[in-house]
């Protein structure tokens, strides 16, 4: 039985205080309409930095100043396997606008358990509110 493809996927936790950001996927795309954390796959040849401020400029249009290792998660979907390395960002320059027509949301850390997000994601909000301890 051939073994499921790992996709690398650089993933941002944008921080304004005690808000982060979260982005809605389209419903055509696997786990769709569900929120998420913005990011994107890594492409050949580059590092997690360097994935998530060309994502994070394609997506949003904002400039990453300062990002920081949070968590590293794997997960297993029947037809892939993600390996998520999520970094936190709160120094940017720019406002986070929908470049792909995704609908953005600023929320408390503290309400994010309250959204949809892909079971992958289930780790990092977790991480998030111990982070900033709400």
């Amino acid at each position: 039985m051939p073994t499921p493809e790992t996709i690398l996927v650089a993933v941002a936790v944008i921080a304004k205080g005690t808000k982060i950001l979260i982005a809605k996927r389209a419903a055509e795309q696997h786990q769709g309409d569900k929120w998420e954390y913005p990011g994107g796959k890594v492409e050949a040849g580059e590092s997690v930095e360097q994935a998530l401020v060309r994502e994070l400029d394609e997506e949003l249009g904002i400039k990453v100043q300062s990002q920081q290792a949070l968590l590293e998660i794997s997960h297993q979907y029947p037809e892939k396997t993600v390996k998520l390395m999520v970094q936190w960002v709160d120094e940017f320059d720019g406002n986070p606008v929908g470049r792909e027509n995704q609908p953005l949301r600023w929320v408390e850390a503290q309400d994010l358990p309250s959204f949809t997000f892909p079971d992958a994601n289930g780790p990092i909000t977790e991480a998030i509110v111990a982070r900033l301890r709400c």
